[in-house]
């Protein structure tokens, strides 16, 4: 009986201590800038996915964290888009939600998210910025780094995105999920999945997939997976070093190659976050940069055994521009060393993560910036869909970063989920590495054929 009672102790103790580490909301809070953008920012201990949808006329942003005691559930708002916000507690995730008084599309707003900065004391924040009443030709758009939006009933200085700009890094995004880069405009899917249970990948407001069915994506802190990133590089105003400079755009000098097989291509490899980044990280601790370096190593070795000439943006678990660098540093960084190279092709490889654990599947982003790009997307989804007995999420447009800003075709891979408790333990795999690597390289020799 004793050891009985000892054993239940510890579990209770393991628990309390798991729930002591989980991702708590903090706050919720809410401002108007001057060209009458509507902002909300959810101030987070740490890390945590989300995602963004529409249910008729009310604005749902979904955070895998739970809320603390001492966020209201209810705030007013000063308006002309709504006149509250509501925080409601759906279990182990919380969801805000804006009703609007008017109907708007998910071209009217966008999500990013914002760095934990120690220096500052700022917390991990999921920011979504509503612009369907945006006033144009105004100066303090919400994008800028020096808006200061009303809070409440006194301004509050909140950071700006770092990483989007309306058009969203979101070269990779379409509806609600991943994460994370940003200028430009929402990425918009073009290809419906075989499955409406994908979240985005990481993404801020990317695919704007309905939020009861699809979980957010842990989102991706400077990596390819995010949408465009703004240019400015943050310091702390304390800070005696000087600021980071950015990494100046390279381009390739020759016109990347389509066809005659795949001996002799150059194609760049990058392995999705490293360094300062883990990714998103499974239950078990697996962390996505982990999966995605291996995958890349083997994937690197079987192209070329066919003949092709591969470079990749990171050999080692390492930052490509520089520890904790902005997201547009970091990411220029990774397409400039496919753009050095003249590459002809351009992998970003990367896993998916939701809030809800039975979501799971392979899933290919491009941008239309050539004609190629939706080819090669969809000559490695269709060898996924076709060898692997999980879920075909199929092929999406999106505005992530890296795959819009490269000048060669690129596509971006989201090899099923770390958040789904059987996908997490098959990406452990020697196995499932192997042929996910094998697939890939068989969808790119059909792709130059």
């Amino acid at each position: 009986m004793r050891k009985i009672l000892l054993l239940a102790l510890t579990v209770c103790m393991l628990l309390m201590t798991a729930v002591a580490h989980a991702a708590q909301i903090t706050d919720v809070k809410w401002g108007v800038d001057k060209s009458n953008v509507l902002r909300l920012v959810v101030d987070i201990t740490d890390t945590a996915g989300y995602s963004v949808g529409l249910e008729g006329s009310k604005l749902k942003l979904t955070v895998n964290a739970k809320a603390a005691g001492q966020v209201p559930k209810v705030k007013k708002i000063k308006s002309t888009l709504a006149d509250e916000l509501r925080v409601v507690d759906g279990g182990s995730f919380t969801e805000v939600h804006l009703p609007l008084n008017q109907n708007i599309t998910s071209n009217d707003y966008r999500a990013f998210v914002l760095k934990k900065d120690p220096q500052t004391g700022r917390p991990f924040r999921v920011v979504v910025d509503v612009t369907a009443a945006k006033i144009t030709g105004t100066v303090g758009s919400s994008a800028s780094s020096t808006n200061k939006p009303v809070v409440g009933s006194r301004p509050v200085k909140v950071p700006a995105a770092e990483a989007n700009q309306p058009v969203v890094k979101k070269p990779e995004k379409t509806n609600p999920v991943v994460s994370t880069q940003k200028p430009t405009s929402q990425q918009v899917s073009t290809s419906k999945p075989t499955t409406t249970a994908t979240t985005k990948s990481p993404s801020v407001s990317e695919s704007k997939a309905a939020p009861s069915t699809s979980a957010p994506k842990i989102v991706k802190i400077g990596s390819s997976s995010t949408s465009e990133p703004k240019a400015n590089v943050k310091t702390s105003k304390n800070s005696t070093e000087a600021k980071q400079e950015l990494p100046l755009a390279i381009k390739a000098k020759t016109k990347f190659r389509t066809g005659g097989g795949i001996k002799g291509k150059i194609i760049t490899l990058d392995p999705g976050h490293g360094g300062s980044d883990p990714g998103a990280i499974g239950a078990s601790g697996l962390k996505e940069k982990q999966i995605t370096l291996e995958i890349s190593l083997r994937l690197k070795e079987l192209l070329e055994k066919e003949g092709a000439k591969v470079y990749m943006t990171r050999t080692t678990d390492k930052d490509v521009y520089a520890p904790n660098a902005s997201d547009r540093a970091e990411l220029q960084a990774r397409v400039n060393v496919a753009e050095k190279h003249n590459s002809d092709l351009f992998l970003s490889l990367h896993i998916n993560s939701s809030v809800n654990k039975n979501v799971g599947g392979f899933s290919s982003y491009y941008y239309p910036k050539t004609e190629n790009d939706l080819k090669i997307s969809k000559a490695i989804q269709n060898k996924f869909a076709k060898n692997f007995g999980v879920d075909n999420l199929g092929v999406r447009q999106a505005n992530f970063y890296v795959v819009k800003r490269c000048s060669m075709p690129a596509t971006l891979l989201e090899m099923c989920f770390i958040s789904n408790p059987k996908e997490e333990k098959l990406m452990k795999s020697k196995w499932f590495q192997k042929k996910t690597a094998r697939l890939i390289v068989e969808g790119v020799e059909e792709y130059f054929d």
